[in-house]
C-alpha cells in the first residue's frame, strides 16, 4: 500500500486474512480507498457453509464489508448453492461484488442457468504460455471482467527472446512488458511478489504502449502450460 497499491487479493486458503486486516488498519488509509478481495475454499462451499465462511473471513479481516468475494474453485454440485448464498450477501450489502475463480466456460454456463446475478469477475490462471483466449472472449460476451493470477507465469516467461527484445526497446523489465501485454488485453492483473523493489516495479507499466504487431508476437508463446490444475480435473470431493 505504501507503493500505491489499493487492491488486495487474499483467500481463506492463504491463511493470511488476519495479517491482511492488520495491514489495512496500520496503513491509515480510509477503508473506501482499498479494494479487498477474498475467496471461499472448496471445503466451505454450500449455502449455510458459505454464510458461515463469510462471517469468519470478515471477522479475520476486521472490516464491515468485502469489495469482492469469489468462489475459489468450481466444485461440482456445490457452486450453485454457494452462489445463491453469495447473492444473498450481496443483496444484504455485505459484499459490493461477487465473482468466481478458475471457472472455465462450461462452469460459467452451468452457473448462469440458475444464477440471478452474473459474476462480476472470473479470476483465472492466464499468462503468455496460457492465454485463455476462449475464456477471455466468453467472459467479455457475458459482461464478466477477467482477472489473471500468475500473470508473469511465475517468472518463467521472462527469458523469451521477443519479451527481452521489447524490454530493451522500451527500457523496461521483461516483467513490465508481460504485464503491459495483459493490461492491453483488458485483463486485471494480480502479480505476486515478496520483494519490495519488484512490487514497486510492477506498477510502472503505464508510460508505454505495445503495438498491435508486438501484442501479436506473444501468440507464439501459447503452449497450454499450466502451473495450477486443470479445473475439470479437480477431484477433491
Amino acid at each position: 500500500m505504501e507503493a500505491g497499491y489499493r487492491s488486495i487479493d487474499t483467500a481463506t486458503i492463504y491463511k493470511n486474512e488476519i495479517d491482511v486486516g492488520l495491514a489495512l488498519r496500520e496503513s491509515g488509509l480510509p477503508r473506501e480507498e482499498i479494494f479487498v478481495t477474498t475467496k471461499i475454499w472448496y471445503t466451505e462451499q454450500g449455502y449455510e457453509e458459505t454464510l458461515k465462511a463469510f462471517d469468519i473471513s470478515i471477522n479475520k479481516l476486521g472490516i464491515e464489508y468485502l469489495d469482492l468475494y469469489l468462489i475459489h474453485h468450481p466444485i461440482p454440485k456445490k457452486y450453485p448453492e454457494t452462489w445463491r448464498a453469495m447473492e444473498r450477501l450481496y443483496r444484504e450489502k455485505k459484499i459490493r461484488a461477487i465473482g468466481v475463480s478458475n471457472f472455465m466456460e462450461n462452469h460459467l454456463d452451468s452457473l448462469l442457468q440458475t444464477a440471478e446475478i452474473v459474476p462480476a469477475v472470473n479470476q483465472v490462471e492466464m499468462h503468455p504460455y496460457l492465454q485463455q483466449r476462449s475464456v477471455l472472449l466468453h467472459n467479455i460476451e457475458r459482461g464478466i471482467q477477467t482477472e489473471s493470477w500468475a500473470p508473469i507465469a511465475k517468472g518463467t516467461a521472462l527469458q523469451e527472446k521477443n519479451i527481452l527484445d521489447l524490454a530493451k526497446k522500451y527500457e523496461k523489465t521483461p516483467a513490465q512488458v508481460v504485464l503491459r501485454w495483459g493490461l492491453q488485453l483488458g485483463v486485471v492483473l494480480i502479480p505476486k511478489s515478496v520483494h519490495k523493489d519488484r512490487i514497486i516495479e510492477n506498477t510502472d507499466i503505464f508510460d508505454f504502449v505495445l503495438t498491435q504487431e508486438e501484442m501479436a508476437s506473444f501468440d507464439i508463446l501459447e503452449s497450454n502450460k499450466r502451473f495450477g490444475a486443470i479445473p475439470d480435473n479437480w477431484d477433491w470431493i
